[in-house]
């Protein structure tokens, strides 16, 4: 019974700790500062500009037309399906993304607590282990638009292993009929389906059975991730009437001492998108288990533990080694390994992090003295660096706009009136800022950042940028070779895109060709920085505007 209630007091602890790592988002709502990269930047504004378009439920094959001139495909985007797309049409921009964070790391928590528990971690003594591992994991800093794309994936993991088991429980097909409409299948889960039809695979070879029922809730869930994101599958492979960016895409050069280069980095650091937070901590605690384990000779005992770190460093080396040169006359064949990103299965690797780090913590906790003392305080260290990481902290110290200065409605809507035209009747650009600003406010712009749209488009926007790019290497090279960002680009910035207000720079020698973005149809271009050569651009500085709640110092300029 003290141990049931000391459970219950350990699991408390760790659902309050929860709710206080995402209470600012819930107390500052607008005046947060959270993620910009693959965030503000692109996916909250996509939401918010899918809603308002008209086309939320559009067929396939259909435009959005408030970017790209009207060329951005529908189907690049989220389907009508899609969970977080449900938030921002109910809530603003700021709550919709506080309760995403509040869903997926409560998931997060409950999916790895039970893994752990009925798994990895079998000894009722160590229960404390499993429950603030499941914390740090749930803490961790997730890409935001891919939901429960890697953190969700212990929780499903339970549900398969327990079907796998033959353990009959309504709660195993309800958690696989859930999750695909609350993540991601080409960022993050198409790779986990893969891993756990390995165990299938493994199953066969290893016991000489078929568990059709285990097989049976695989091709379920992967159904369910079709019918889903059945807009990016017709639009990869039905609508090929014309040529998109992707098919662009260049050839990745990366040496062979490049990729072992990366394959370190990944393993020690990870990637932007499913940062684990294992550097500091949770890796040289892994390690050092490793290490007693052989020098005591007892490490026959910790398979899991020895797969486990096996398979994430094969993980490494996946991505890694995705990105070698000699891959090239294979992907040069194959179209689909040139415009899909095979290396994504790096979003297997913080789950498994966690799984090492709860086996290596308890191996330290059974030899107990110094040994537990090292487990409870690594605990405690790895809770304390998720905290240090949460986005309040890390991105109001780095100065990053809050989401009401980075959209700064007030100082576009002063915009807007002195412009004083319906916002369909015109198109915008800007520099020096990301298009998402402008769009979210409701401008009509040539520019934009959209993962897959028409090659055709991508060539004619570049006449406006080819100047700029002539002068650049790295720009050119970004562009031609990806495109994403259809940005107007400048030499003089290179790939920055946040100028606020105060900066003392100008833009003192822009080369672009303004006919071509007159034909276009464009009319204004919003600059973060005054163009000191704009006449010679034949562009007209209006009026500047300098709203105090907003980070930037918009340049409204005419072209002639």
């Amino acid at each position: 019974m003290k141990s049931w209630v000391l459970e219950r007091k350990q699991e408390c602890i760790a659902v309050l700790l929860l709710l206080v790592f995402v209470a600012p988002l819930f107390i500052l709502g607008g005046n947060s500062h959270i993620r910009i990269h693959d965030n503000l930047d692109s996916n909250m504004t996509w939401y918010r500009v899918l809603l308002n378009s008209g086309n939320y439920l559009a067929k396939t094959g259909t435009n959005i037309p408030q970017m790209l001139d009207g060329f951005a495909p529908r189907d690049a985007f989220d389907s009508q399906f899609v969970g977080i797309v449900w938030l921002y049409a109910i809530f603003p921009t700021p709550l919709a993304f506080a309760v995403s964070q509040l869903i997926t790391r409560v998931f997060a928590f409950i999916g790895m607590r039970l893994w752990l528990r009925d798994y990895v971690i079998k000894d009722p003594k160590q229960k404390y282990i499993t429950i603030f591992v499941a914390l740090a994991f749930a803490l961790t800093p997730f890409w935001p638009s891919g939901m429960l794309s890697t953190l969700g994936m212990p929780l499903a993991l339970w549900a398969f292993l327990n079907i796998r088991k033959g353990k009959k429980s309504i709660w195993n097909w309800l958690i696989l009929t859930l999750l695909p409409f609350y993540s991601s299948l080409i960022l993050g889960f198409c790779f986990f389906l893969f891993l756990v039809a390995c165990i299938w695979v493994y199953d066969i070879v290893k016991k000489r059975g078929w568990n059709w029922r285990f097989f049976g809730s695989m091709v379920y869930m992967s159904v369910l991730y079709c019918i889903v994101n059945y807009r990016f599958i017709s639009q990869m492979f039905f609508q090929s009437n014309e040529p998109d960016s992707r098919s662009a895409f260049s050839l990745p050069n990366n040496s062979f001492l490049d990729s072992i280069r990366l394959t370190f980095k990944n393993f020690t650091i990870g990637h932007t998108h499913d940062q684990s937070l294992a550097t500091y901590v949770v890796l040289p605690v892994i390690l050092l288990a490793l290490i007693v384990m052989l020098v005591k000779k007892d490490w026959r005992g910790q398979k899991l533990f020895l797969w486990l770190l096996a398979l994430n460093f094969v993980l490494s080396v996946w991505y890694a080694f995705w990105w070698w040169g000699a891959w090239n006359p294979v992907k040069e064949q194959i179209s689909i390994m040139r415009s899909f990103n095979f290396s994504r299965f790096h979003f297997l690797q913080p789950f498994i992090y966690y799984g090492l780090f709860a086996l290596a913590l308890v191996y330290f906790a059974k030899k107990g003295g110094g040994w537990k003392k090292l487990a409870i305080i690594s605990l405690v260290l790895q809770i304390g660096v998720t905290f240090a990481n949460n986005a309040e902290i890390l991105y109001r110290e780095a100065g990053t706009p809050s989401i009401n200065q980075f959209y700064a409605k007030d100082e576009f809507q002063q915009i807007k009136d002195y412009i004083g035209k319906p916002q369909k009747d015109y198109r915008v650009a800007s520099i020096g800022i990301h298009p998402s600003i402008s769009q979210e406010n409701g401008f009509y712009t040539l520019d934009g950042y959209v993962n897959s749209y028409p090659l055709s488009y991508k060539a004619k926007f570049r006449e406006i940028i080819a100047p700029e790019l002539a002068k650049s290497p790295t720009l050119r090279e970004y562009y031609d070779g990806w495109g994403n960002r259809v940005y107007i680009f400048v030499a003089e910035l290179g790939k920055n895109y946040l100028f606020d207000k105060n900066s003392t720079k100008h833009i003192k020698n822009l080369e672009l060709n303004t006919q071509a973005f007159k034909d276009m149809g464009g009319e204004y271009i919003f600059s973060a920085l005054p163009i000191d050569n704009a006449a010679a651009n034949h562009l007209h500085l209006e009026k500047v505007f300098d709203d105090k709640q907003a980070a930037w110092k918009i340049y409204l300029y005419k072209v002639e």
